[in-house]
């Protein structure tokens, strides 16, 4: 994700807007969090010493900076990691961090691992000689792996900063035994291996890419809680359980269907359940659709499911408090309302200057003048009544 006056490539300093990703907001980053206790000053407390750092992609860490740097959004920095160091970029400062650290229930004064300095620019291209290297051994991998007949997919690769150790991530359905795999791993490109199983939401968090909705995925820009989603949320919803609509890039169902599913059964506690039956002296009727947002209720008889009748919840409560009371309605069509659509409405507007007509605007025909035409006619001589 990037500002609109400067790209970001491969999670490296922004360009564009030459402020290197010190912009203070640190917008130009993937899931950054803004610091809105940036301007504010606790009086009597030192600040707080521990800072988040971004990685690659997702990853973000907390790290203690015991060497009290004065470190800002967008430094990059050398962090303590095992073995060696790592290179990261600082997202956050200050009492924010504390805040970030109990929501991820982590206790502030825990242990955390230390920012050695600020990357000097040997640091830097080391990293960036690592970071150019990942693609080709992410594509080498995939063949090692299904050399090997393992039923994995490796999605992405990650090298330490200082390029002694490669971080794996792969997805896999069922439990994979990769000791084989890391051995050729190690033969092949002489770094220590960690293989990191992600799950397929995570995988799509990871890779990017664009939704049915025409914009950037929710889990490669700001989503980081990713709650299981049920088809009970597209029921609710009244959607049609098609898994080609309902599916992400990820394969599995949208996260974005748990957004509105809250509104969607707060709206359903104020309706009957659809299987409730409407006793009438007609027969019983059962529910056959609901429509949410009119607050409508389609019915049907038994007898007769072909033809529906549409009632609002309101006279729907009224049939069920008669029928607990032990009485029975006439029928459902004294209830009924009729719904006309909206190319049977009528216009109610009037003609002011024409200016319903679709020809208005179109350029006058100019009348032709027969005046000429009709003068250079030559005129039939009159018959003399002598030559008859």
């Amino acid at each position: 994700m990037a500002c609109t006056s400067c790209s970001t490539k491969d999670g490296s300093a922004p360009k564009g807007c030459n402020n290197h990703g010190t912009c203070g907001t640190d917008s130009c980053n993937k899931l950054s969090v803004f610091d809105w206790l940036s301007n504010m000053v606790t009086p009597g407390a030192a600040p707080f010493d521990a800072v988040e750092i971004r990685f690659k992609n997702s990853r973000k860490e907390f790290f203690r900076n015991a060497n009290n740097l004065p470190l800002n959004i967008g430094d990059i920095v050398a962090t303590e990691a095992s073995p060696g160091h790592d290179i990261g970029i600082v997202t956050l400062t200050g009492e924010l961090v504390r805040v970030q650290m109990k929501k991820k229930n982590i206790d502030p004064q825990a242990e955390l691992p230390k920012v050695y300095r600020k990357a000097t620019q040997r640091d830097i291209d080391v990293w960036s000689e690592f970071r150019m290297k990942e693609e080709k051994i992410q594509v080498r991998s995939r063949e090692i792996a299904i050399a090997l007949n393992l039923q994995m997919k490796i999605s992405d690769v990650e090298y330490q900063g200082d390029g002694s150790k490669a971080i794996f991530y792969y997805t896999a359905e069922e439990r994979v035994d990769f000791r084989q795999l890391i051995k050729e791993f190690a033969r092949e490109f002489s770094v220590r291996i960690e293989m990191k199983q992600i799950g397929f939401r995570q995988e799509a968090a990871r890779l990017g890419g664009v939704g049915s909705c025409g914009r950037e995925l929710c889990c490669s820009t700001w989503l980081t809680d990713f709650r299981s989603v049920n088809t009970s949320a597209a029921r609710y919803q009244q959607l049609s359980l098609n898994p080609q609509k309902l599916a992400g890039q990820c394969g599995k169902l949208k996260c974005c269907l748990n957004y509105e599913l809250d509104t969607y059964t707060d709206a359903l506690k104020h309706f009957p359940t659809t299987d409730s039956v409407l006793q009438t002296e007609k027969g019983d009727a059962l529910c056959q659709k609901i429509d949410i947002f009119k607050e409508l209720m389609w019915f049907a008889y038994k007898e007769n499911t072909a033809q529906w009748h549409v009632l609002p919840v309101a006279r729907v409560k009224e049939i069920i408090d008669e029928n607990k009371k032990g009485k029975k309605v006439t029928s459902v069509e004294d209830f009924a309302v009729e719904i006309t659509s909206n190319s049977e409405k009528e216009t109610d507007f009037k003609d002011t200057i024409g200016q319903e007509s679709l020809t208005r605007f179109d350029t006058p025909k100019k009348k032709k003048n027969n005046r000429n035409k009709s003068r250079n006619r030559k005129v039939a001589p009159k018959k003399n009544e002598n030559n008859k």
